[in-house]
C-alpha cells in the first residue's frame, strides 16, 4: 500500500504541471493580447464611449426599477452581474495579483477595467438584442443565444454553454467557497466541513427559487455589502491620506517596470505585472468573458432599446474593478503589509491582515463577514448564468436541473474543503476558453452592435426616448426571436 503514494503524488502532479501549460499558452500570449485587442478595437470604434458617455451610465439608472412580466429589472439584473463580478476577485483576487505580479498588477487591472467597460457595452448589447422567452415566458439569452442566433453557428454557442457550466456552475462556485472557508479559519477558527455546509444549505434555499429569487436576493444584498464596504475602504484611506501619492507612483512605475530597471529585471516585471493583473482583472470584472450578458437578457430595459443595457453593465465593470478592486489595492498597500512578506501569507489572509493593522482586532473578522456576503452573491449569480446555458442546451427538465443543481451545491462543499492554488488554476483555464470563445463572437458580430449604438445614440440627440424597432433593421428580422422586441414595454 505505501508504494502507490509516489504514484498518487506523480499523478497530481502531472495534472498540475499540465494546468500551468495550458494556462501559460493562454494567458501568457493568446489571451492577453485578444482581451486587450478586442476592448482597444471597441473603445476606438465606439469613440472611447466610456469616457464620452461616462454620466448616461448612471442617467439609465434612474429608470431602472422598470420591469414586465418577462423580464426583471435593469436595476436587478446591473446587482446580479455585480453579484457576481463582486466576490473573491475583489478581495482575495487583488491581494494575490500583488503579491505574485507586485502593486505594477494593479495599473493592468485598471486598463483592463476602462477597455472592458467598450466590450462589456458591446456584449451586453448583443445578449439584449436576441434574446428569447423561455417555456415560462422569462426573457432568456447570452453569448450562446447570439451566436446560434447572430452567426448562425450553435455548435459555437454548445460550446460556450458547456466552457461557462464548467467555470461559473462548477469550478468558480468552488473558488468562492474556498475564499469563505478560509476567511471564517483565520477569523473565527471555523471548521472548513461546517462552513461548507452551511453554505450549501443557504445557497440552494435561493437558487432552487430560480432567476427571480436570484434577482430579488441580490437587489437587496449587493448595494448594502458595497457600500459597507466602501465606506471603511475609504476611511481608512482618509486615515492615509499622505500616503495615496506615493502609493499611485509606486503603482505606475512598477507597471512599466521602472522599480526593477536597477536590477535589471525590467522585462519580466513587466510581463508578471501585466500578466497577473490581466488575469486578475478579467476574473474580478468578467469584462469580455460572456457571463454577464447572461443577466443582461433578463432584464426588461429602460429605455426600450439593447443598447441601455449595454450602459448599465459598462457601470458595472466600472463599479466592480475601478471603485471596489481598487480600494482593497488601497487598503494592502497603505498597510504595509507587502513591505514585509510573510512565506505563505496570500489571498484572503492578506487582505484580512492588511485590514486589521489598519483599524485592529475587528478587521479579519469583517473581511470574514464581507467576504461571506461577496462570495455567497457570487454562487448563486454563477449559478443562474449556468442554468440559462443549461436551458441553451435544452437539459431544462425539471430532474436534469435538479441532478445539476445538486452537482453544483457539491462542488461548493468541495470548494470549502480543497487547496486555493489548484482551484485557482482550474478556473484560470476555464475562464480563458470561455473568453476566447465569447471575444471571437462579439468580434464577428461588431458590426450590429456598432449600429445599435448609433441608432440609440441618434435617437437621444433628437430629443427621443431611445426605442427599439426591429422594423428598421430588416436584416436582422430573420434572426430576432418572435415578439420578444414587438411587444417589450416595461410597465
Amino acid at each position: 500500500m505505501p508504494r502507490c503514494a509516489p504514484y498518487v503524488a506523480n499523478k497530481e502532479g502531472s495534472v498540475t504541471d499540465l494546468i500551468n501549460f495550458i494556462n501559460n499558452i493562454l494567458w501568457g500570449s493568446v489571451l492577453i493580447y485578444l482581451l486587450l485587442g478586442t476592448g482597444i478595437y471597441f473603445t476606438l470604434r465606439t469613440r472611447f464611449i466610456q469616457l464620452r458617455h461616462f454620466g448616461h451610465m448612471f442617467s439609465v439608472l434612474k429608470n431602472s426599477n422598470k420591469s414586465d412580466s418577462s423580464g426583471i429589472s435593469s436595476f436587478q439584473a446591473l446587482c446580479t452581474t455585480l453579484a457576481a463580478r463582486v466576490g473573491t476577485g475583489n478581495l482575495t483576487g487583488v491581494a494575490i495579483a500583488l503579491t505574485a505580479g507586485g502593486p505594477g498588477a494593479i495599473f493592468w487591472m485598471w486598463v483592463v477595467a476602462f477597455i472592458g467597460m467598450g466590450t462589456s457595452f458591446i456584449e451586453s448589447t448583443l445578449a439584449q438584442l436576441y434574446k428569447t422567452r423561455d417555456d415560462r415566458g422569462n426573457y432568456r439569452g447570452g453569448p450562446a443565444y447570439y451566436m446560434e442566433k447572430g452567426l448562425g453557428m450553435r455548435w459555437m454557442g454548445v460550446l460556450f454553454s458547456i466552457f461557462l457550466i464548467i467555470a461559473f456552475g462548477l469550478v468558480f462556485n468552488a473558488v468562492q467557497a474556498n475564499s469563505i472557508a478560509q476567511a471564517s479559519a483565520v477569523a473565527f477558527d471555523f471548521n472548513p466541513l461546517y462552513v461548507g455546509i452551511g453554505l450549501v444549505i443557504l445557497s440552494g434555499i435561493v437558487i432552487f427559487g430560480g432567476i427571480r429569487s436570484i434577482a430579488r436576493v441580490a437587489e437587496l444584498v449587493v448595494p448594502i455589502m458595497a457600500i459597507a464596504y466602501l465606506l471603511l475602504a475609504f476611511w481608512i484611506i482618509a486615515q492615509h491620506i499622505e500616503q495615496i501619492p506615493a502609493i499611485f507612483t509606486l503603482v505606475v512605475k512598477s507597471a512599466f517596470g521602472l522599480q526593477e530597471a536597477a536590477a535589471g529585471a525590467v522585462g519580466y516585471g513587466i510581463s508578471q505585472a501585466m500578466t497577473h493583473g490581466v488575469q486578475r482583472g478579467l476574473f474580478s470584472n468578467e469584462a469580455g468573458m460572456g457571463s454577464a450578458p447572461n443577466a443582461a437578457a433578463s432584464a426588461a430595459p429602460y429605455p426600450p432599446h439593447p443598447a441601455s443595457q449595454g450602459y448599465v453593465q459598462m457601470l458595472g465593470v466600472f463599479i466592480d474593478t475601478i471603485v471596489i478592486c481598487s480600494a482593497t489595492a488601497a487598503i494592502i498597500l497603505a498597510s504595509g503589509a507587502l513591505d514585509n512578506p510573510t512565506a505563505g501569507i496570500s489571498g484572503i489572509e492578506l487582505t484580512q491582515r492588511a485590514l486589521s493593522s489598519a483599524v485592529g482586532s475587528w478587521g479579519s473578522p469583517f473581511v470574514a463577514i464581507a467576504i461571506f456576503f461577496f462570495a455567497f452573491t457570487s454562487i448563486i449569480a454563477n449559478y443562474a448564468y449556468a442554468e440559462n446555458n443549461l436551458i441553451f442546451l435544452e437539459h431544462n427538465h425539471p430532474a436534469r436541473l435538479l441532478v445539476f443543481r445538486c452537482v453544483a451545491l457539491g462542488m461548493v462543499m468541495f470548494g470549502a474543503l480543497a487547496e486555493l492554488p489548484m482551484v485557482w488554476k482550474m478556473a484560470d483555464t476555464a475562464m480563458a476558453l470561455m473568453a476566447i470563445t465569447n471575444l471571437t463572437a462579439i468580434l464577428l458580430l461588431s458590426r450590429v452592435a456598432l449600429k445599435l449604438a448609433r441608432d440609440y445614440n441618434q435617437q437621444r440627440a433628437q430629443g427621443k426616448l431611445p426605442t427599439f424597432d426591429p422594423q428598421h433593421y430588416p436584416e436582422l428580422k430573420s434572426q430576432l426571436e418572435p415578439g420578444v422586441w414587438d411587444n417589450d414595454k416595461p410597465q
